[in-house]
């Protein structure tokens, strides 16, 4: 039997329109139409010039027969196509799949296979992988050649270049082909470093409420200029594509992630925001100090992907740059924790500041549930900073599920919860604080020593430019840390000084046994890849 508040009140055009991040882009139009929406290079595009370039990509690509639930791949640089395609793609009920510039051909391949690739913009630059992966693929895509005016070279592999498409395109297309807010926006590949990665599907709802939430936690308005130093691939960088535009402000590109272009974008550009891994904090903490002396005035940061150490996080806010930590994964959208800052710690010292703000936080109030469970008993680990168990998330901000694949989609969402695989404690008032991801615990002697624990002591010593810690084999302890440092350039120091530093700062149970000095492989994203190190370990010590 229905009530009274069903009768009649149904669901009509007029009162539920599908939830899309992607008619933000209409909205900022109308009201900024000559306000600059992109920076790249000497190149400027207004939000009006945005619209219709939006539109004649989605008309072009419709007219060549792109339809609803088509895959439209792309793989380029931080570059103005790609901003585009964030909009035009879904807007024509396609699924827009942004693919890792540092993949190899075998990877790619895999993937324009996996997604059933219809349509694949190229940037010329990254031409002799892509050449080999199409050689590769199964798949025989529209090819679109982006020839950027920042490119740095390359070969045409296709049928048509990108500025020629959007000439085909109509400027006042207003098609939309977004039925359901359900329906799948987004496509975007794990890293698979134990294999091939899996697809990860993002909904139109999900996307909308993520770019809202950041907005929500790292409020940006019409006077921002956002940087994009985080890869466009990544995560749909965070789901910034949408929050930027929907709150008016300027884009500046960026094709490459290297530390003088970065400070000098932020300095030419009076940048306000940015995002990036830690890699990229230290990267700018660590650049040369008369090009840091000329950065503006204060400068917002959000960083996740890692960890960051208290240590890096502490320098950069020496220079003016507030960092805000967020915390997620591919699966959610990216962040959806944020270490959310409470007036009454601006009392602290600027040690006690950096160690509050290290924490992974709380969730987005776009995310329904996130919390640390004991995945063996499915309950809440005691909010003592101690007990560990795994973050697990449940909400709008949670993937659809893994492309073809169900068996890893229902072992991820066992007994209702996004199982994250990342190991934390939970404090008494709430944050969460990663200790490691499931695979990097070292249990030496019985005992769970954190990673990232003893990163961040490392992170500390003055010489210490980078540090990573994994687990190796010990016929006594089972375990012990050995940590992969790099130093900072000029600086010399022995295993015996650095150990000997980790044991005067922190249990001494906990402290490295072995110390390797190398340079640290990364994703690009700056993730520390481990499985190379843990790989060397067992070269180096077996």
């Amino acid at each position: 039997m229905t009530n009274i508040f069903e009768q009649g009140l149904d669901k009509v055009e007029a009162n539920s329109m599908p939830l899309s991040p992607i008619n933000f882009l209409n909205r900022t139009a109308d009201v900024y139409p000559d306000k600059v929406a992109i920076i790249h290079g000497d190149q400027k595009t207004t939000y009006q010039q945005y619209r219709e370039n939006v539109r004649c990509l989605a008309s072009a690509l419709v007219q060549r027969g792109v339809k609803t639930g088509d895959t439209v791949s792309i793989l380029a640089a931080n570059i103005p196509a790609f901003l585009d395609a964030h909009y035009g793609v879904p807007l024509t009920g396609a699924v827009l799949n942004s693919i890792n510039i540092r993949l190899d051909a075998e990877n790619i391949a895999f993937i324009l296979d996996h997604g059933e690739c219809d349509v694949l913009l190229t940037d010329t630059a990254f031409s002799h992988v892509v050449k080999k992966a199409l050689a590769l693929s199964t798949r025989t895509p529209l090819v679109i050649d982006i020839d950027d005016v920042m490119s740095e070279g390359g070969e045409r592999l296709g049928q048509i270049e990108y500025a020629d498409l959007l000439k085909e395109g109509d400027p006042n297309f207003t098609g939309n082909m977004i039925k359901d807010e359900w329906q799948a926006l987004a496509l975007n590949y794990t890293s698979g470093t134990t294999g091939n990665p899996k697809g990860v599907v993002y909904s139109h709802r999900g996307a909308f409420l993520n770019a809202l939430g950041n907005n929500m936690i790292w409020p940006l308005d019409s006077e921002a200029v956002y940087l994009w130093t985080l890869p466009l691939f990544h995560c749909n960088g965070w789901c910034f594509p949408w929050t930027v535009v929907a709150m008016g402000g300027t884009q500046v590109c960026l094709r490459q992630v290297e530390v003088s272009a970065i400070v000098n974008a932020i300095i030419s550009h009076k940048v306000t925001h940015f995002c990036g891994a830690p890699i990229v904090l230290n990267m700018i903490l660590n650049a040369d100090p008369q090009l840091l002396d000329k950065l503006p005035g204060k400068v917002n940061a959000m960083t996740a992907g890692a960890p960051p150490p208290a240590a890096v996080i502490k320098g950069m806010e020496a220079l003016n740059i507030e960092i805000t930590q967020g915390y997620g994964l591919t699966e959610v959208y990216g962040p959806c924790v944020v270490s959310e800052w409470k007036p009454q710690w601006n009392e602290f010292n600027e040690d006690e500041r950096a160690g509050l703000k290290s924490r992974q936080g709380v969730r987005y109030p776009t995310q329904e549930n996130v919390d640390v469970l004991d995945p063996q008993t499915m309950l809440p680990v005691p909010a003592d900073a101690e007990t560990i168990g795994e973050i697990m998330f449940r909400g709008n901000t949670t993937m659809k599920g893994y492309l073809k694949n169900e068996t890893a989609t229902e072992d991820a969402f066992k007994f209702g919860w996004f199982h994250s695989g990342d190991l934390a404690v939970k404090h008494p008032d709430g944050y969460i604080e990663i200790r490691d991801r499931s695979k990097d615990i070292i249990i030496s002697g019985g005992e769970n020593i954190s990673s990232v624990e003893v990163e961040g002591v490392l992170y500390k010593h003055p010489a210490v430019m980078e540090a990573a810690v994994v687990a190796k084999a010990d016929e006594k302890w089972g375990e012990t840390p050995c940590a992969f440092v790099s130093l900072k350039p000029g600086q010399q120091v022995s295993e015996k000084e650095i150990i000997e530093f980790c044991r005067a700062n922190m249990a001494t149970f906990k402290a490295p046994k072995t110390i390797v000095f190398s340079d640290l492989p990364k994703t690009s994203t700056g993730k520390i890849q481990k499985f190379i190190l843990r790989a060397k370990v067992k070269e180096f010590f077996s």
